[in-house]
């Protein structure tokens, strides 16, 4: 039996990657996180799965063939921020718009998530890159990180990954199913 967790999302293309790894590197020695999420698991979340078993894995999968037609579309990502206190954040992030083909997408994501026998998530989706969790220092005054990065960068959304969660290794999430938009862009 199957007891991995898993999670849905966008792959982030490695220039996206690399960009975000400067800013990783940069914000380091500044900001006391305890976990740096390593650059090869950049990702947008679009839904937390959790613990699922085989026979529920499957089903999911078959079920997520219908995304397969979903129109290929361009996100802007970019800026920075944090949640949580403001002085000690849980979470440091770099933002991805709100965009519209991204919203029906996680809306169709987790609808099929919860027809499938999944939770529904009850908080407002907010879609965002992780890059730092789990503040360990004393509360500080966060520098004002959006004005400090500001550089954009639009990435082309055209598949999806259902990540396995492998949490004794770094990069820490393995591909378990890719799947290809075959819709027209945008």
């Amino acid at each position: 039996m199957n007891s991995s967790h898993y999670f849905i999302a966008i792959p982030l293309p490695a220039s996206l990657r690399e960009k975000l790894a400067g800013w990783q590197r940069e914000l380091k020695p500044e900001l006391p996180f305890k976990q740096w999420v390593h650059p090869e698991d950049l990702h947008i979340t679009l839904k937390f799965l959790g613990a699922v078993d085989d026979q529920q894995l499957n089903r999911l999968i078959n079920s997520m063939q219908q995304i397969e037609n979903f129109n290929v579309f361009t996100l802007p990502t970019g800026t920075l921020g944090t949640f949580g206190n403001p002085k000690s954040p849980r979470v440091l992030w770099a933002g991805a718009e709100r965009h519209p083909e991204l919203l029906r997408l996680q809306q169709n994501i987790e609808g099929i998530a919860v027809q499938t026998g999944f939770k529904h998530e009850k908080r407002a989706y907010s879609p965002h890159i992780t890059l730092a969790k789990k503040w360990t220092g004393k509360p500080i005054d966060v520098p004002n990180l959006k004005n400090r990065f500001t550089e954009r960068q639009s990435i082309t959304v055209n598949q999806i990954v259902l990540y396995r969660i492998q949490p004794d290794k770094n990069p820490k999430y393995t591909v378990e199913t890719v799947f290809d938009f075959s819709g027209g862009g945008d």
